[in-house]
C-alpha cells in the first residue's frame, strides 16, 4: 500500500475524535434510533443495532440510555424522527468528501453542510458526485507487529476479501459490510484485537496532502465532524502530520 502511512492517519484520527468525545453519545444515541426504528430492537436479529449498541458500550454509555432510546425507537416511547441523508462534495486537492448525517431538519442540515463546504475551501457536490470513489465495507486494522500470518488465516477463513500490509507494518482487513460481525468474531477467537474495528466507506484511491493543504483539508473535517447532524465523515484525504 502505497502514499502516507496508513497508520499514522487512524492514530491521528482516533486523537481528533476522543478530542471530541462528548458529541459521541449524541451521535451514537442517532444511530440506535435509527437502526432500532428499521431493524426492530432485537440485538440478535438486527445486526446494525448490535453494532450501535457496541460502539455504545465502547464509549461508555449506561445500559439504561441505550435501553431507554431503543424503546423510543420502536415505539415504546415518544422520540424525535430522524432521517438519515447523505452528502458528497470535494475537498482540499480534488480529495472527495461523504458526510453522512441525521436530521429532523433537512432544510436546516443541507444549509449547514453547504456553508461548511464553501466557507473552508470544499465544493458540495451532488448525489452521486464521489460516493464511487468509496467502497462499503468492514474495516479491522491492526498495529504494526502483529503477526501477518495469524491475521491472514483467521480473516480468510471467516470470509475476508483482502488481507493488505502497510509499508509501516500495519495490517488492515476488509471484509463485505454484511461479513463484519463473523470476520469480527473469528479475529477475537483468533485472540487478535484489532485498533480499529468498523464497518465503513473506504477510499479507493486516497489523495495524499502534507503542508497548507493538509491544514486546510483538516479544518474542512472539523468543521463538517462538528455539525450536530454529522453522523459520520469520510474522506480521500491522507494528511501529513
Amino acid at each position: 500500500m502505497a502514499g502516507h502511512s496508513k497508520w499514522a492517519n487512524i492514530q491521528h484520527r482516533k486523537g481528533r475524535q476522543d478530542e471530541k468525545r462528548g458529541r459521541i453519545w449524541t451521535r451514537i444515541i442517532r444511530e440506535i434510533v435509527v437502526a432500532a426504528r428499521q431493524g426492530g430492537g432485537d440485538l440478535g436479529m438486527n445486526p446494525r443495532l448490535r453494532l450501535a449498541v457496541d460502539k455504545a458500550k465502547a464509549a461508555n454509555m449506561p445500559a439504561d440510555t441505550i435501553k431507554k432510546n431503543i424503546d423510543k425507537a420502536t415505539g415504546a416511547l415518544e422520540g424525535v424522527n430522524y432521517e438519515e441523508i447523505r452528502y458528497e462534495g470535494y475537498g482540499i486537492g480534488g480529495a472527495a468528501v461523504i458526510v453522512d448525517c441525521m436530521t429532523d431538519n433537512r432544510v436546516r442540515t443541507v444549509a449547514e453542510v453547504r456553508h461548511a463546504f464553501s466557507k473552508y475551501g470544499g465544493n458540495l457536490g451532488t448525489e452521486g458526485s464521489v460516493a464511487f470513489q468509496f467502497k462499503h465495507c468492514g474495516q479491522f486494522v491492526f498495529a504494526p507487529g502483529t503477526s501477518e500470518d495469524k491475521v491472514m488465516e483467521a480473516a480468510l477463513e471467516a470470509g475476508a476479501e483482502d488481507v493488505l500490509t502497510d509499508a509501516d507494518g500495519a495490517i488492515e482487513v476488509l471484509c463485505a459490510a454484511d461479513d463484519f460481525e463473523a470476520v469480527k468474531a473469528a479475529l477475537e477467537a483468533a485472540g487478535l484485537a484489532p485498533d480499529l474495528a468498523e464497518v465503513t466507506m473506504r477510499p479507493e484511491n486516497p489523495i495524499a496532502l502534507s503542508g497548507e493543504d493538509a491544514a486546510r483539508m483538516q479544518k474542512l473535517i472539523d468543521v463538517l465532524e462538528d455539525l450536530d447532524d454529522a453522523q459520520e465523515v469520510y474522506h480521500s484525504a491522507e494528511l501529513e502530520e
